[in-house]
């Protein structure tokens, strides 16, 4: 216990993008800490005042305040993607922050980004400070153990698949196609658990594409074929779940060629303003125009609407864990770790279970393309198959519907039997 204070005092912080689910995790660990004694402080948006020496934006937290939050969107104490942790300047404002306000202990909620900063912070804390890390994300990217899904993941599929879901039902009422575009910066998860709970037409992830860089032109053809596909059995609609990670695989070049795009100060494509599906929908309209046929397309991103929905049970019970996990470890005299649930325990690994020794940075777990699970959504989608190309009868249907010669259509879509899992 701090000796200038008469009771033990925990800091809670929430960085990076919102996730379903923040608000249990602030609960539990709140209700937790009170009922033991201690003190609760909830810093405002992460470590954006800290990381400038500003101890003001804090509210003190009590049962009241969140015995209800669980079942809300969004969180009650904000979040912001501030806190660089390696200027010296500013970990040096952070550290004197948290003891100022005289933490003894400090919960960080975030994705791996906050992960990354919280375990810096614990170096610069040592053990003066108990730190615990609560890991979440929508893109269910960090490798939790036993691949059990970060939080927040389940709740923004949830409502995706409502989302893909009336969309479908649009399409097949107009007769056209939609491409929907989802967030998943580095991994395909929540684009294909949409797609294949949902039952889209179609879904396109980066973990599909070995290739280092990709055209547009790659990420059009298996849409170009699926569409032509549908044609060939009398439909002219369908429904394509992208995820937003294809776009860091497009070659800067074409895209500044397509206009339209964005860049953060460090010089990457802003991945949220880039109008993937735009680009996509003119290159395929133009495609098909070429060989005088029609089709109606039309584009949606998906993803803010996803980060602050309020969050389904299984998230309500999850966070409800990880919370209570978090202050318990801190009850333990536990520091600087990640809280998981394992094996029907919560266990605390340490910052270096979770750090890539080759980039430093938080590990990114990918969509594994080779189990059962990647196979039945693609399985169920309407990909181009192999008896499509082989079947004289098929093949000469598909390529009427390509608005192709056979051969022509034999020679375009014959690379794409690498789709047909």
């Amino acid at each position: 216990m701090n000796p200038n204070q008469e009771q033990n005092t925990l800091g809670i912080l929430v960085g990076g993008g919102p996730a379903p689910g923040i608000n249990g995790v602030i609960a539990a660990a709140t209700i937790e800490a009170r009922n033991r004694g201690w003190r609760v402080i909830g810093i405002r948006e992460g470590l954006r005042w800290l990381e400038k020496g500003d101890t003001k934006h804090v509210v003190e937290l009590d049962i009241p305040d969140v015995s209800r939050i669980h079942r809300t969107g969004g969180s009650i104490l904000q979040t912001s993607r501030h806190g660089n942790v390696e200027d010296p300047e500013s970990m040096k404002n952070m550290v004197r922050s948290i003891h100022r306000l005289g933490l003894d202990a400090l919960i960080t909620i975030g994705g791996d980004g906050t992960a990354g900063a919280a375990s810096a912070l614990h170096k610069s804390l040592g053990e003066s400070v108990r730190l615990i890390h609560v890991p979440k994300t929508i893109d269910n990217d960090i490798p939790l153990p036993g691949g059990l899904s970060t939080f927040g993941y389940q709740t923004a599929r949830h409502y995706g698949v409502e989302v893909v879901e009336s969309l479908m039902e649009d399409a097949k009422t107009t007769g056209r196609w939609y491409l929907v575009v989802t967030m998943g910066r580095n991994a395909g998860h929540l684009a294909l658990g949409i797609a294949k709970a949902g039952g889209a037409t179609l879904s396109l992830i980066p973990e599909e594409f070995p290739q280092a860089k990709l055209s547009l032109e790659d990420i059009a053809l298996p849409i170009e074929a699926a569409i032509a596909r549908r044609r060939s059995e009398g439909r002219r609609d369908g429904v394509v779940v992208l995820a937003e990670g294809l776009a860091n695989k497009l070659d800067p070049k074409e895209l500044e060629r397509q206009g339209g795009v964005e860049r953060d100060p460090h010089g990457h494509i802003r991945l949220t303003d880039l109008p993937m599906g735009y680009f996509l929908r003119r290159h395929l309209t133009r495609t098909f125009e070429k060989r005088g046929i029609a089709i109606s397309l039309m584009e949606k991103k998906v993803g803010y609407e996803l980060r602050c929905a309020a969050p389904i049970p299984f998230d309500q019970e999850y966070t409800k864990d990880l919370g209570f996990g978090a202050m318990n470890a801190i009850l333990r005299m536990q520091n600087g770790g990640i809280v998981c649930r394992h094996m029907g325990r919560i266990v605390i690994f340490p910052f270096d279970h979770f750090r890539d020794e080759r980039t430093g940075r938080t590990k990114v777990r990918l969509v594994d393309i080779n189990t059962e699970s990647f196979l039945v959504a693609t399985r169920y989608q309407l990909r181009l198959r192999r008896q499509q190309l082989l079947s004289e009868q098929r093949l000469h249907s598909l390529a009427k519907a390509a608005g192709l010669s056979i051969e022509e259509c034999r020679e375009r879509y014959k690379p794409l039997l690498r789709f047909d899992y």
